[in-house]
């Protein structure tokens, strides 16, 4: 199938192009990568009436350092940050998850912040951004406001944004020498969206010790209490736990995130 018709119009300002969208309601979309929206054009899953394209507004591609954080505009790629194109903040987290989406073609094109916005529940980022701590920095026509990574996916595939709002950046805070991490996720085959993911991440300098479970139905679960992750190092103890998360898997899903959990425990006392 091919797209419906649309215009495209590139607003040379972000004031201009939040003033846009919330002018033309359900009938203007942004692009930003196209990886995701382009194929639901080709499907006609979408079919919006005007596409305002993201590429003209450098703002959006700033990259801005603090000694607390890095803040990314939602159009860096995946593959800057996967090439070390943009500052880590994450001791190696994001150049590691973004190796491991799709394939070159897709992370050239895809976006940090268009990924977030599609909110796909097995996409990459919208799993790392809770499990970083992360805060999503929105801009419409009521002003900027923030909105933390773990409470920006509402459900699958609806995000906390507003009428005629923008993600227009991603905050990221630094990690200290001592962080470990873990990420582990089960796909058919490579670069393929996750069927079940699990991730870790402890960070003693200001006691973070958190994960995330993903893959789900909706949004990750995020679960933050100290000393969870040693106890879960027991099998049985992990095997209890999981279940009386309730969420809501058929006994395959439950066994793959399980499997996953386990790797991503195992994988966080191994020194990368």
């Amino acid at each position: 199938m091919k797209a419906a018709a649309y215009t495209l119009e590139r607003p040379a300002a972000l004031a201009a192009l939040s003033a846009r969208l919330a002018d033309g309601g359900w009938g203007v979309k942004p692009i930003a990568g196209g990886q995701s929206l382009g194929a639901m054009l080709n499907l006609r899953l979408a079919q919006p009436e005007t596409l305002l394209d993201l590429d003209a507004l450098e703002e959006l591609r700033a990259v801005h350092e603090t000694p607390d954080a890095v803040r990314f505009g939602a159009m860096v790629t995946h593959a800057q940050i996967e090439d070390g194109n943009v500052p880590d903040p994450t001791r190696g987290l994001m150049p590691f998850v973004a190796r491991g989406i799709a394939y070159r073609a897709v992370r050239n094109r895809g976006t940090l912040g268009g990924s977030l916005c599609h909110a796909d529940p097995a996409a990459d980022w919208v799993n790392t951004m809770p499990l970083l701590g992360a805060t999503c920095l929105l801009a419409g026509p009521d002003g900027a406001r923030e909105v933390p990574a773990a409470d920006f996916m509402v459900s699958a595939f609806e995000t906390a944004l507003g009428e005629g709002e923008l993600l227009t950046a991603v905050r990221v805070p630094r990690r200290s020498a001592a962080t470990r991490w873990a990420y582990r996720k089960f796909c058919r085959k490579t670069g393929e969206f996750a069927n079940a993911l699990a991730a870790c991440l402890v960070d003693p300098a200001d006691g973070t010790e958190r994960m995330v479970l993903g893959a789900l139905d909706g949004p990750p679960r995020v679960v933050e209490e100290a000393g969870l992750i040693a106890r879960l190092a027991l099998d049985a103890e992990r095997a209890r736990w999981l279940e009386a998360q309730d969420l809501g898997l058929d006994a395959t899903r439950q066994s793959m995130l399980a499997e996953m959990l386990r790797l991503a425990l195992r994988d966080l006392e191994t020194p990368r």
